[in-house]
């Protein structure tokens, strides 16, 4: 995964509570085995018409969200199921951080392993923040380093990260690259083994 430190993007509004994952990406897009390419599919009832024209009524069509990378999304964001579709979806439609007053727990570790930052805000805090960007075409950044929000107006906001979870995403760490920073210690521990374990 690419590391993420800090991210400087356009921030969209999704104010909706309960989206859950078949609403992100519908069941029937599961059946492709790639990782990549959900972008498209991403929010499809939402985002388009039964002709297959985008809708202009949903808010991620809105031109002033055109190409944004942050999403301030509502309350209890990526409850339902638990496929790990979800956040492919949304990082390949383009999608590096998400703002939320809370998650659901495994798409909210998913997220983190998919090389996103899902930052959970105080309710209050939230709302402020999605008011300001509402119907905007406005940037913010985001830094990870120092757990940290800078929004349109200037101003700094705090967030809460996990230090393990901050660790990988600073990185570009997977979990299969977290464990081979331990390959000499495991060769180690190998070369110790009695020999009725060896192959």
């Amino acid at each position: 995964m690419e590391p993420l430190k800090t991210h400087t993007g356009k921030a969209a509004v999704l104010n909706r509570i309960n989206v859950d994952t078949d609403q992100i990406i519908p069941k029937q897009f599961l059946k492709r085995i790639e990782r990549t390419g959900y972008g498209r599919f991403a929010f499809f009832d939402w985002r388009y018409l039964e002709n297959g024209e985008p809708d202009p009524e949903f808010e991620l069509n809105r031109k002033v969200y055109e190409g944004a990378s942050i999403l301030i999304a509502g309350e209890n964001f990526g409850c339902g199921s638990s496929r790990e579709h979800a956040p492919w979806a949304l990082d390949d439609y383009g999608f590096k951080i998400i703002i939320a007053p809370s998650f659901a727990d495994i798409f909210h570790q998913n997220c983190f392993k998919n090389g996103m930052l899902p930052i959970r805000m105080p309710y209050d805090q939230w709302k402020k923040l999605a008011g300001q960007y509402e119907n905007q075409s406005l940037n913010m950044t985001v830094d990870l380093e120092n757990q940290l929000i800078h929004d349109s107006e200037g101003k700094e906001i705090s967030f809460e990260v996990d230090p393990h979870w901050k660790e990988m995403l600073i990185n570009g760490y997977d979990e299969i690259s977290l464990t081979l920073l331990l390959e000499d210690d495991i060769q180690q521990f190998e070369s110790k083994r009695s020999s009725w374990l060896q192959a």
